[in-house]
């Protein structure tokens, strides 16, 4: 059973039992998969092993984290039958959302940044096929060309890169429609840059509101668009298209220029807005007066200048008078006017503003700027390994709350890292990273176009307060290989002797005994082809076939949220259909329009220790000639918490259903009811 009430003391007590230490000369040892996959994920374990990435570090609260971010993007994959998976960013639907399919193309960027690193390419590959498919509405801002690019760093796949080159080229123009001709950069609502109520959007309404107007050039969208283009540019010389690949280095290279120019506040110090429009209260290309988060963004995409000047930025991000809260960065600094003004409520719950409280979408990319600059940036300005592993921490500790449970929620208080919105629909937000940060800066792999592997773990030097003695990660994916590093200072956890070393295959190819930078050559293999199995269950439209019918319970939307396509189990947002508490079998079915062959179906049911088990007893039974048949079917008892798998000889039907008894004094939580062709189909 996955754990529903995550508790890092168990995390760290099987982490522990599985690594006592060893000295330097026993025989090297990884991590145990099986073991670490069970106790963070339960029943769910399956999904997990093979998929991810396993690791293991001094630090568990950055395990646990680490674990949960995995449960988390797995959670987010939302199955939409024939047109595949897409990651969503809230667990439920949300007014806003692209119906009928909960997308939202805002975090898209986030969502593949951390997919990237699954072995099962099938979860990245459906969401880019779905989005330059007519899902990419731009409803939002993004990076997602970006994204797409640094996918095929880690993969290699060109085929897969270059395919959907020429939707990327007519997203990438739609955009004129932001484009000030006269300034020669990009200019968007606040609100449509996923970020209401800053500095631009309140000012503009002389501090009344802020939710909507404020029209401003931002240093978010024009780095988002300048690493679009540049990503346009790479992936058309991939593609042999050179015209394209000249014209959009060149977008690149002048967005770059008129940003570095015109975006950095030599008042501030700092990149910041300037507003796009005049009205009572602001005027067209005034700069804005107070320093935001967002100024960071730059050098996420390695678009900041390299020296001192701009580097000493980052001086406010540590500054506690400036954009270091207590529990982590502020969205804006503290001195701000109307710094931590709550002007908006969803009855008398606080909605989301980032005009100071943490967001763990700015902070995401504060981290991986940071990571860049302490790579390869040769004037990293005040900033040190040390404060990203203390900023990682600080993050890492918004993702528990105060109970211990593990929850991830929309926006916090700097001061005291509690969350603030607290909305139902704020647990286990996906609008963030957390997954990419691990590997990228603290392992430290730094992918590459070309056919090398290279490792520069971002940890301080020993002896460093925020220091790790020791990590591990395994069957990370990387241009057809897996690749396992590990870091053990003296040499005793994992066998291997002290220092840093780099395998590929399971096999060592490079070693130092410090700290540092390993760059070696990798052959490039073909990237493996996901299986591609289509759920037939699936009812994106309510109303429309399958049709879901139940013996209790029949209220309309429990019936579709055991076929929508979403499996999660967390406990804190409900998912799927609720049978009766009652003894006695009861059932859930299927008509899905016409005759279909089916061979397999995949059940997910919750439990909760109190008022939801998976059922006693099951099975799964066909219409056949006018009557209900039950199939001959090979399954295993129902999982709690997990994926069930019942397998039986191919059938043609139009009705299928679930016949089950529940357990005493409890009912049956049916998270999602699965239908497949047979293999092959």
């Amino acid at each position: 059973m996955r754990r529903t009430r995550w508790k890092q003391s168990l995390l760290a007590g099987v982490l522990a039992a599985l690594s006592l230490g060893a000295p330097a000369c026993a025989k090297p040892r990884g991590l145990d998969h099986a073991a670490i996959a069970h106790a963070c994920f339960g029943n769910d374990a399956d999904w997990y092993e093979g998929r991810i990435p396993f690791f293991e570090s001094a630090d568990p609260g950055l395990d646990a984290v680490y674990y949960y971010r995995w449960a988390l993007l797995r959670a987010h994959q939302r199955d939409l039958g024939a047109q595949g998976f897409v990651s969503t960013e809230f667990l439920d639907d949300v007014s806003w959302q692209r119906e009928p399919f909960a997308s939202l193309n805002d975090a898209t960027g986030f969502h593949l940044n951390e997919a990237r690193w699954l072995n099962d390419r099938r979860y990245a590959d459906d969401t880019i096929a779905f989005m330059y498919a007519g899902g990419n509405d731009r409803h939002f801002s993004d990076y997602m060309a970006d994204a797409v690019w640094n996918r095929y760093l880690v993969d290699g796949d060109r085929v897969g890169v270059t395919r959907h080159l020429p939707v990327m080229r007519h997203i990438y123009r739609l955009w004129d429609e932001k484009f000030d001709f006269a300034k020669g950069l990009y200019f968007i609502e606040p609100l449509l840059d996923a970020t209401e109520y800053t500095v631009s959007s309140i000012d503009a309404s002389g501090g009344a509101d802020g939710f909507r107007g404020g029209d401003a050039f931002r240093p978010s969208i024009n780095s988002y668009m300048a690493a679009n283009a540049r990503a346009i540019a790479r992936i058309a010389a991939l593609a042999g298209d050179d015209a394209t690949a000249r014209d959009y280095a060149a977008r690149a290279k002048d967005l770059r220029a008129r940003m570095v120019k015109d975006l950095w506040s030599q008042t501030l110090g700092h990149f910041i807005d300037r507003h796009q429009q005049t009205n009572a209260h602001v005027r067209y290309w005034q700069p804005i007066r107070a320093r935001e988060l967002v100024g960071f963004v730059p050098w996420m995409f390695d678009l900041a200048p390299d020296d001192a000047v701009h580097a000493a930025a980052w001086a406010h991000l540590l500054d506690p008078a400036m954009l270091a809260g207590k529990a982590g960065p502020r969205t804006v600094e503290a001195g701000y006017e109307y710094y931590m003004r709550q002007y908006r409520y969803l009855g008398d719950a606080p909605e989301c503003q980032w005009n100071g409280p943490i967001w763990p979408y700015q902070t995401t990319q504060v981290l991986l700027g940071m990571g860049n600059l302490l790579d390869h940036y040769a004037d990293p300005g005040p900033v040190t390994r040390s404060d990203y592993l203390r900023l990682l921490r600080q993050y890492a500790a918004l993702h528990r709350q105060a109970d211990g449970r593990l929850d991830l929620e929309e926006d916090y208080d700097p001061e005291t890292g509690r969350p603030i919105v607290g909305l139902a629909r704020s647990h286990h937000y996906f609008h963030s990273g957390f997954i990419d940060l691990i590997l990228t800066g603290l392992v430290g792999i730094r992918p590459r176009a070309d056919d090398m592997v290279e490792i520069n773990p971002l940890l301080p030097p020993s002896g460093d307060a925020q220091g790790l003695r020791w990590f591990r990660v395994e069957d990370v994916p990387y241009h057809g290989h897996r690749l396992a590093v590990t870091w053990d200072a003296e040499g005793r956890r994992y066998g291997r002797g002290s220092g840093l070393t780099l395998e590929v295959d399971g096999r060592p190819v490079a070693h130092r005994d410090t700290l540092g930078r390993i760059t070696v050559p990798i052959a490039r293999l073909p990237a493996p082809t996901p299986d591609r199995a289509i759920d037939l269950a699936v009812q994106l439209v309510r109303g429309e076939y399958p049709l879901p019918s139940a013996s209790t319970n029949t209220d309309a939307e429990a019936l579709h949220d055991a076929v929508d396509g979403r499996i999660w189990f967390f406990p804190e947002q409900a998912n799927g259909w609720s049978s009766a508490a009652v003894r006695g079998e009861q059932w859930f079915a299927l008509d899905l329009g016409k005759p279909t062959e089916t061979a397999r179906a995949e059940l997910a049911f919750f439990a909760d220790g109190k008022a939801f088990d998976s059922p006693a007893r099951y099975r799964i039974e066909a219409m056949i000639g006018g009557a209900w048949q039950p199939l001959p079917a090979r399954s295993d008892a129902a999982r709690a918490n997990g994926v069930t798998r019942v397998d039986w000889p191919a059938v043609k039907a139009t009705r299928f259903r679930l016949v089950f008894e529940a357990r005493p004094s409890r009912a049956v939580r049916l998270v999602e009811f699965k239908l497949f062709a047979p293999t092959g189909d």
